[in-house]
């Protein structure tokens, strides 16, 4: 890991924390993770928005603006609203997205939940992700998180994964270790 990298990791985590025992301290964890939801949901599907953050010749002033009219039209807790001014006056609104997806990792870990992950080849009804979350919440005596994908290029089966455990009952899975036995062989 480079020397930028852990620095970069160690700001966002820092950072996220931060926001984290703000809200706590105000009893606005959950409003507060509800809006970073938002805002990560908005950096993800805007190019613009990301370009906004990431680009250097944006200035603070107009990040600033940006960030009173995202509040506006989303209606952003005063104290998340100050905390994003704070980033771009600290000059680190870059690691927003970052910021505020370890932020909503540490809220989901502060209630005991595990995050999981499911991709799946063929698309899941609302009620099989809902049985496949109590299964996994009855498996691990544990709340899950669970994030769900389909992913056609799987040709069938399936991928979960629970912290460090990976399940992959994918044919494409089983297709690559086919063909990689054959080149060996």
């Amino acid at each position: 890991m480079s020397k930028k990298d852990s620095l970069s990791e160690v700001t966002f985590s820092r950072y996220s924390l931060a926001l984290y025992e703000l809200a706590d301290e105000s009893n606005l964890v959950k409003d507060i993770e509800n809006q970073a939801l938002i805002i990560v949901d908005l950096i993800s599907k805007s190019e613009d928005l990301k370009f906004c953050i990431k680009s250097p010749t944006i200035n603070k002033s107009e990040l600033e603006k940006l960030i009173n009219i995202i509040s506006e039209k989303t209606n952003i807790n005063e104290l998340f609203k100050r905390f994003l001014l704070f980033l771009i006056d600290k000059r680190r609104f870059f690691y927003v997205d970052r910021i505020l997806k370890e932020f909503i990792e540490t809220c989901s870990k502060k209630r005991g939940e595990i995050k999981a992950e499911l991709i799946s080849a063929k698309e899941l009804s609302e009620n099989d992700i809902e049985n496949v979350k109590k299964d996994l919440s009855n498996s691990f005596n544990s709340k899950i998180r669970l994030s769900y994908k389909n992913d056609k290029s799987l040709v069938g089966g399936l991928i979960l994964q629970v912290g460090s455990t990976m399940i992959d009952t994918s044919i494409k899975n089983k297709l690559q270790k086919i063909e990689k036995q054959m080149i060996e062989a």
